[in-house]
């Protein structure tokens, strides 16, 4: 590939990161779904950090188990990691099931997820917990414990 195609597939990998960081979480969800509620924010300067959220979670599919994630580890479904659009890499987040209250603390090691209405992928340890693996969704509450990051973004 000559660097002229690389240039413009950089540019336009560049332009698609921007766009989905600067999309408020609500755009990204349709109207026919419920909207995903923000209940506190504090700011950053460069964007803001949401410390808590609702919207639909689901779990990764198995094909993905021992395939790289975008912080370089290598995704594994008994781990508690999960993958999120936007926040840190390395950000733990506590999710709740809001049909009975489950919750289960995860780490941000990946992005995602790339289905439509979706706030968060989970493992498919997590979903367990959380009492989602038979249903395949749930809606669940998303709150930050530790925004520290530990990993590239």
């Amino acid at each position: 590939m000559n660097t002229t195609k690389l240039a413009v597939l950089a540019l336009i990998g560049l332009a698609m990161i921007e766009f989905s960081i600067a999309q408020p979480l609500s755009a990204a969800v349709s109207t026919k779904a419920p909207k995903a509620k923000i209940a506190s924010q504090k700011s950053t300067p460069a964007r803001a950090v949401k410390s808590s959220m609702q919207g639909v979670a689901a779990f990764y599919a198995d094909k993905f188990e021992g395939k790289k994630t975008t912080s370089g580890q290598i995704f594994r479904q008994d781990q508690m990691t999960a993958a999120h659009k936007t926040l840190p890499l390395g950000t733990k987040v506590r999710v709740t099931n809001l049909r009975n209250n489950r919750s289960v603390d995860v780490r941000i090691n990946d992005r995602g997820p790339w289905v439509k209405n979706r706030v968060i992928d989970l493992s498919s340890s997590a979903a367990r917990k959380v009492g989602m693996l038979r249903a395949g969704t749930a809606m669940v509450k998303l709150e930050i414990i530790d925004g520290s990051s530990s990993g590239k973004s």
